[in-house]
C-alpha cells in the first residue's frame, strides 16, 4: 500500500511540475454579447470588446470570425 500511495504522489508531483514550467495562454472575455436594444435602419453602431490574456504563456488570436 505504501509503495502505489508513494508512486501516485511523485506522479502527481511530475504533472505540477510540468504545469509550471509549461505554462499555457489563457484568453478571458468578461462580456462576451451585447444587446444594442433598437436600432434604426441604415444606423452605424459599434461595440468594444475587451480580450485579457490572463495565462502564462503568450496568447496568439490567429483568426476572428464575426458571428
Amino acid at each position: 500500500m505504501r509503495k502505489a500511495i508513494s508512486t501516485s504522489i511523485v506522479i502527481i508531483g511530475a504533472i505540477l511540475m510540468t504545469t509550471a514550467v509549461y505554462g499555457a495562454p489563457l484568453m478571458v472575455m468578461p462580456e462576451s454579447e451585447f444587446d444594442f436594444g433598437y436600432v434604426p435602419q441604415n444606423s452605424e453602431i459599434s461595440h468594444v470588446f475587451w480580450l485579457y490574456s490572463k495565462g502564462d504563456d503568450t496568447l496568439k488570436i490567429l483568426k476572428v470570425v464575426p458571428g
